[in-house]
């Protein structure tokens, strides 16, 4: 009995064993791959030596909409740039940070919410976004029609137009180990030598647009002296939703033009599923029309840094670009971000200590 009890236990504690070691072969599998994900070439690409950072960051969003109609009439909705600054702290990948309205300090219902969220490792990216504007809007171009004298109209306010957007970019960089997106837009490592790469992504966003038809209206006629300026009923909806799904490919490339110099350029394009439901003001058509197509959407990104591993300072500028487009309506929508920084790294990591000693 004492032996059977004790080859038992023998063959729960080799279980036992067996399991722990698969789970640690498990474990190592998965910390591979997670090292996958910043794996580098050195002589590309120096590893960031500082575990942490702060920044102080000065914003510029801009946000541009234009709406065309089935006649060809335009109008371009632009607002007032607004100027931001505020501080940043970061952690590897990862910056988190907010910055104030220079210009509008006080907490009001028309505020407008922007957050923006980007994770930047060496072979995957990702770019969450939520914008809501204000009913700070002015009409900077408007085309009624060849022969119709609009020079009036240029940066009329008008506040009978909102805007919404979220939506996620998921891409994936090939030549990760030579070429670093975080070396220019997150400062998590340094670019060594000039390279490049192939990107390709999947985005998903969805884009609404409120439009008060009647004030538009009036702020166009009541500000035409001719009688001329008539906004025909392509513009008569209450509101408009697009769904856009995407795929996209681009190229982007970091330049060293100098000692701790980097300029990157990079441009994807996107083919994009586009599905569009809109909320007719017009009394024949109550059910508004549907638009399901295929458009060419764009993003941009630039950036010019200075890098010496402890401070670092530059510029960085996204743009995102949607197209929607059908015979009886077309919308545009270009929004992004021009931001000036400057920052100081901290926290030498493990491995850099064990040298230093």
């Amino acid at each position: 009995m004492t032996r059977a009890l004790f080859l038992l236990f023998l063959l729960t504690l080799s279980a036992t064993l067996a399991s722990a070691s698969r789970r640690q072969r498990d474990l190592n599998k998965v910390t591979e791959v997670v090292r996958g994900f910043s794996a580098i070439d050195t002589n590309y690409i120096e590893p960031q030596r500082y575990n942490f950072t702060v920044m102080l960051q000065s914003t510029f969003n801009y946000d541009i909409y234009r709406l065309k109609s089935y006649s060809g009439q335009s109008v371009l909705f632009a607002p007032d740039v607004p100027v931001k600054l505020g501080p940043y702290l970061g952690w590897r990948w990862i910056f988190l940070g907010y910055t104030f309205d220079l210009k509008n300090l006080r907490f009001t219902s028309d505020k407008k919410q922007e957050f923006e969220f980007s994770i930047y490792s060496s072979q995957v990216g990702v770019d969450l976004f939520y914008r809501r504007t204000g009913s700070d809007y002015k009409i900077r171009n408007i085309y009624l029609g060849k022969d119709v004298d609009v020079h009036l109209h240029d940066n009329i306010p008008f506040d009978g137009i909102n805007v919404g957007i979220t939506g996620a970019n998921l891409y994936y960089i090939f030549n990760h180990k030579r070429f670093s997106y975080p070396a220019a837009f997150s400062q998590s490592t340094r670019q060594k030598k000039s390279c490049g790469s192939w990107m390709a992504g999947i985005g998903f966003t969805q884009n609404s647009i409120e439009l008060d038809y009647e004030k538009l209206k009036t702020t166009i006629e009541s500000s035409d002296h001719t009688g001329e300026a008539k906004l025909d009923s392509g513009f008569m909806f209450s509101s408009v939703k697009f769904l856009d799904v995407n795929l996209s490919a681009g190229y982007a490339y970091n330049y060293v033009f100098s000692k701790n110099w980097l300029f990157c350029a990079s441009a994807s394009a996107a083919l994009a599923y586009k599905h569009t439901k809109t909320k007719s003001d017009d009394d024949k058509s109550k059910h508004g029309f549907q638009i399901d197509n295929f458009n060419l959407d764009a993003i941009g990104r630039f950036g010019v840094v200075y890098n010496n591993m402890r401070w670092y300072s530059g510029m960085s500028a996204i743009l995102h670009c949607y197209n929607y487009r059908k015979a009886r309506f077309e919308a545009n929508n270009i929004f992004g971000s021009i931001n000036l920084y400057i920052g100081y790294n901290f926290g030498l990591k493990k491995e850099y200590r064990r040298k230093k000693q």
